[in-house]
C-alpha cells in the first residue's frame, strides 16, 4: 500500500504528465529522486514534486540538457532562478514573435491559394474589390540603362531599410498607370509592392476588370490585350492603375510556364457620356 500523503511511481507518472521510465532516469542521475521507499523498496513521490518535475520538463522544452538543470537544482538559489528565467523568457518572446510572422505569412500565402481556387481562367469579369493591405515600393527609376533587376534590387534594399525587421519572402507584384496601360505599354512595373497584410499602404478598394492567364514572368502581353478589348466592349474605360499579380508563382508550381497570372484594371463604367466608379 502507499504511503500516506504520497504517490506511487506509476501515479506520480500519471499526474505530471510523464513516464515511469523518465522518473527512474531522473532518479539515477540524481536529477528528481522519490522522497521514500518502502518496505517493498517501491518508490513515492510527494505532492510538491509535481511542481519540480514541471520545471525540469519546462527547461527541457526550452532546450536545456539534463545536465544543465541539474547544474541548476544542485547550486540553486532564488536569484539564479531569477536570472535562469529572464533569459528564457526572453528566448521565448523571441520566438513567439517568429512564430506570430511565420504564421501570417503561410496565411498570406494560404489566401493566395485560395483567392484562384474557383477562377475560371479564360475568363474575364468585372468585380468591385475591397481594399488590400500592400507595402508600396518607390516609383521605379529605368534611367540610364537601369533594367527590371536593378529596379527590383533597389525596391528590396528601400524596403528593407524603411522596415528593417519586416520579412522579404513576401509575394512582390507591380503595378502601372492608367496612362501606361492606355498606350499599351506594360512591360517593367511603375511600381512594385509586397502583398503583406501589415502593409500601410492600400490597394485601393474599386471596381476591376480581372483577368487570368498562365505563363511566366513578362508574359502577359496577350492577357492585358484581351482584358483592354473587353473593357472597350462593356462600355468600361480605363480609370485608374493596373495590377499585376502572381497568386501561382515559384513558391507553389514547378514549371513557370504553368505559373497563374492574374491582372486587375481600374475601370469606370460609361454612364451618359460620364464616367461611374
Amino acid at each position: 500500500m502507499p504511503e500516506s500523503g504520497l504517490f506511487s511511481i506509476s501515479d506520480f507518472a500519471k499526474y505530471s504528465r510523464t513516464t515511469r521510465d523518465t522518473l527512474l532516469h531522473y532518479d539515477r542521475i540524481g536529477l528528481l529522486s522519490p522522497v521514500s521507499r518502502g518496505e517493498n523498496n517501491y518508490r513515492y513521490y510527494s505532492t510538491s514534486q509535481l511542481a519540480v518535475v514541471n520545471v525540469i520538463r519546462t527547461c527541457q522544452k526550452l532546450g536545456m540538457t539534463l545536465d544543465e538543470i541539474k547544474g541548476l537544482k544542485d547550486r540553486r538559489t532564488p536569484e539564479l532562478f531569477d536570472e535562469v528565467f529572464s533569459h528564457q523568457i526572453e528566448r521565448i518572446d523571441r520566438k513567439i514573435e517568429e512564430w506570430i510572422r511565420a504564421r501570417k505569412l503561410l496565411l498570406m500565402l494560404q489566401k493566395s491559394i485560395h483567392s484562384v481556387a474557383d477562377v475560371e481562367e479564360d475568363a474575364i469579369t468585372i468585380q468591385f474589390l475591397p481594399a488590400e493591405p500592400i507595402i508600396l515600393g518607390e516609383v521605379n527609376d529605368y534611367s540610364g540603362g537601369r533594367t527590371f533587376f536593378d529596379t527590383l534590387l533597389s525596391f528590396y534594399q528601400s524596403i528593407s531599410e524603411k522596415y528593417p525587421d519586416l520579412d522579404l519572402n513576401y509575394l512582390v507584384w507591380g503595378t502601372f498607370s492608367a496612362e501606361r496601360i492606355k498606350n499599351g505599354d506594360w512591360v517593367g512595373a511603375d511600381r512594385f509592392y509586397f502583398c503583406n497584410p501589415e502593409g500601410h499602404d492600400k490597394r485601393p478598394a474599386a471596381l476591376y476588370a480581372v483577368g487570368y492567364m498562365r505563363g511566366g514572368y513578362s508574359d502577359g502581353d496577350s492577357l492585358y490585350k484581351r482584358i483592354i478589348e473587353y473593357i472597350s466592349e462593356h462600355g468600361f474605360e480605363i480609370c485608374g492603375p493596373a495590377f499585376e499579380e502572381y497568386p501561382l508563382n515559384e513558391v507553389f508550381v514547378t514549371e513557370p510556364s504553368n505559373y497563374l497570372m492574374r491582372v486587375l484594371i481600374t475601370v469606370c463604367e460609361k454612364q451618359n457620356g460620364e464616367l461611374r466608379g
